[in-house]
């Protein structure tokens, strides 16, 4: 027990925000699968709080956008929103904190592999601003979106529409062809690592690792972009 307490600090100091219901908390970081095993405690788990997280989070990069892009239409706006809010994008988010250590989970969701799963910590990182909302408000649960999805704004857009951007990029050209390759995969069922490397006709412009064949696509991706700005600088 003592060292969830110390996580859970942990964890507060990651994020510079302490909580005065620290129940809040752990309810953001409990999931389904392990509340119904604890049938003596009955844990509430993170659903409703996500539910909440995702409608301040909305609210939040709606009112940012507006601002940061005055002369950008409503479509641009909602299209950009929605890469900004997606499941990959606040898992991207969440890795960089490092919140999948603390998410309490079930034996058998555990085995599968669920706590690298976006779809887990994607919800989490939204449960975690419901907590931060209803136990600071608003104003600290802005300063935490701020802080830990609307930063290096520009880079995460990148990373999230780098299959697309590098395909744009390349038919400018309109002569080499694109194309991805499956190069390893390790580990068992539940917990598998791809290798992809993109090719540029037969050159390989770059390299990704990642949980799903998509991750590492968008990962090569991302390199292959980065190597072609450089080259234009």
């Amino acid at each position: 027990m003592q060292n969830r307490k110390e996580a859970l600090q942990k964890l507060q100091d990651k994020i510079g925000y302490q909580f005065q219901d620290i129940a809040l908390l752990k309810q953001a970081l409990t999931h389904s699968s392990f509340a119904n095993e604890q049938k003596i405690n009955k844990l509430e788990n993170y659903e409703r709080l996500e539910f909440l997280g995702d409608a301040v989070l909305e609210l939040v990069s709606s009112e940012f956008l507006f601002h940061e892009n005055k002369d950008m239409p409503e479509g641009q706006l909602t299209k950009l929103r929605a890469s900004m809010v997606c499941e990959p994008s606040l898992a991207y988010c969440a890795k960089d904190i490092g919140l999948g250590k603390y998410i309490l989970l079930g034996r058998g969701e555990e085995a599968t592999g669920g706590r690298d799963r976006d779809s887990i910590i994607s919800d989490v990182m939204e449960a975690v601003i419901g907590a931060v909302f209803l136990d600071g408000g608003i104003e600290y649960a802005k300063k935490f979106i701020f802080q830990f999805i609307l930063s290096d704004l520009e880079d995460k857009i990148l990373f999230m529409d780098s299959k697309t951007l590098l395909q744009e990029e390349v038919q400018k050209d309109n002569t080499a062809q694109l194309r991805y390759e499956l190069v390893k995969e390790t580990g068992p069922d539940h917990d598998k690592q791809f290798q992809v490397e993109a090719y540029l006709d037969n050159k390989v412009i770059g390299t990704g690792v990642g949980k799903t064949k998509k991750a590492a696509e968008q990962q090569a991706a991302y390199e292959a972009l980065i190597k072609l700005k450089g080259k234009k600088k």
